[in-house]
Order: C-alpha cells, then sequence, then structure tokens
C-alpha cells in the first residue's frame, strides 16, 4: 500500500498537476493540505475520472484538506473531535484496514505571536486526539504539512533559523512527543540524502539553491514499523511552471502478514 502527502497550495490552481502525478504515481491514498476551496467547488468528477474516491473538507481562501484513496474511505471524521476550531485542518479516514490522520498544522507566523500561541493550542490537542486513537486504532498514519522541523537536519540553515518559526524548541517538542507516544517518523527509517527537504520559499531561487526545510512528515504506528518499506520525497513536482511550494511524500507500507492457519 502507498501513501502520500501533498500540500498543494491551492488545488483549483494545481489540479492539472495532481491529476499528472497520479497517473505516474498510481498510490492508494493521498492526503492534500491548502486546498484553499470550499467543498461545492471540490473537483470530485475529475478526481474519480482518475480513480480516486474523495473525501473534502474544504474552506474559502485558507487551509482546507482532503483524502483521495482507491478505495473509499470510511468513518471519516473531520477536524479533531473536542477542540473548538473554525479551521478545516483535519481528515481522517480507514482505508483497507489503515486509519489515515491527513493533517495541516498551523503555520504559527512568528513565536510569541497570538498564532503561535493558537499552534501549541492546536498541537497539543491534537497530541490528546492521536492518544486515544492509537489506542483505538494501532494502524494508525499521521500525515501532512507539520509546519515543524525535528532538529537541525531538516533545515537549510540551521543557525539562521534558530528559534524562528518551524525551528523553536517549543514546537519540536510537541513533534518530538507524537513519536514517544508510539509514532515513528518514516523518512528516518531509510538512509537520505543530506539537506533532503518538502518545502522551499518560491522567493530568491529557494528551490534552485535548496534552501528548504522537512516540514511535511508520515508518522506511522509502531505496529506498522516493520512493514514500511520505503520512505521518499518526490521533487519532481517542484520543477513544475506554477508549482507548489511542496513536495509530495511517499511511504510504501507492505500488507500485514495472513494469520497462520491451524489446520
Amino acid at each position: 500500500m502507498r501513501l502520500a502527502t501533498w500540500n498543494v497550495n491551492s488545488l483549483a490552481v494545481r489540479l492539472p498537476q495532481v491529476l499528472d502525478w497520479l497517473a505516474a504515481n498510481p498510490v492508494d491514498v493521498l492526503a492534500l493540505q491548502e486546498l484553499k476551496l470550499t467543498d461545492d467547488r471540490f473537483p470530485f468528477d475529475a478526481l474519480r475520472d482518475a480513480g480516486y474516491s474523495a473525501q473534502c473538507f474544504g474552506q474559502k481562501t485558507y487551509n482546507g484538506v482532503a483524502l483521495l484513496s482507491r478505495t473509499e474511505a470510511t468513518d471519516v471524521v473531520r477536524n479533531i473531535p473536542g477542540f473548538d476550531d473554525d479551521m478545516a485542518r483535519v481528515i481522517s479516514g480507514t482505508v483497507d484496514g489503515i486509519r489515515v490522520v491527513g493533517a495541516y498544522v498551523p503555520n504559527g507566523q512568528a513565536p510569541g505571536s497570538d498564532k503561535f500561541e493558537y499552534k501549541m493550542e492546536w498541537l497539543g490537542a491534537l497530541r490528546r486526539w492521536i492518544k486515544d486513537s492509537l489506542l483505538a486504532h494501532p494502524n494508525l498514519v499521521l500525515m501532512g504539512d507539520f509546519n515543524i522541523t525535528f532538529d537541525d537536519a531538516d533545515v537549510w540553515d540551521p543557525e539562521g533559523m534558530r528559534d524562528q518559526i518551524h525551528c523553536t524548541d517549543e514546537e519540536r517538542y510537541h513533534l518530538r512527543a507524537l513519536l514517544a507516544m508510539g509514532l515513528v517518523d518514516s523518512h528516518r527509517l531509510f538512509a537520505q540524502a543530506p539537506k533532503s527537504y518538502s518545502w522551499w520559499d518560491y522567493r530568491d531561487f529557494g528551490f534552485r539553491r535548496n534552501r528548504g526545510l522537512r516540514i511535511d512528515h508520515i508518522l506511522v504506528g509502531q505496529v506498522l514499523k516493520d512493514r514500511v518499506r520505503s520512505c521518499v520525497i518526490d521533487t519532481t513536482p517542484r520543477k513544475n511552471e506554477r508549482p507548489s511550494d511542496h513536495a509530495p511524500v511517499l511511504v510504501e507500507i507492505t500488507p500485514a502478514p495472513a494469520p497462520e492457519s491451524c489446520a
């Protein structure tokens, strides 16, 4: 089973690129972030023609998330239950026995700002919910745009960005706490090239100069760890004309072994 996450930074603008990418990379599940459109404008028909069922949670201008899957997702939940939030940031569903949570973590703007405080509250609510979700769904995959780096290896200029947004100790605490409760960073299960990033600023030739950040992550439940066969960042779409500033991240998980026969 292949799963992927991609912040498309406007699905209306990037739909042809998404369809082209799916044709070249027929994943089983794709979590999208930053749709920047409402549900009534979501391209269900185009995605259905491409072989994908879609569950969406849109929002005008900003935010918006979706799950695309070859097998229709069941038990779909929008946003974090019990957390009062008017932003469309989370969508989750079960696909072929895997509980998939697609998330768009708040940017946070700057340490000390109201938006940063919202980010901290949001991450706390996410952690509490994921902790309970892992008990109910051990085969869980949490993926999306986290807007947080794990450590200096995820940052093109660690010293220059130290204590800046995406790189603060407060943000990284929440990200690492997700690992402490039983999730695994699938990217680091494998040897990766140095300076492997998933986001690059549009300004100052950020992609061309590889001045990026790894802020898009796929975290898998501990019981799935040994079934993960690969995790890659596909930088090809970042070379498109009018690309998203993010690249897709893909993980491959082998099927669960069949139970031994008692015969």
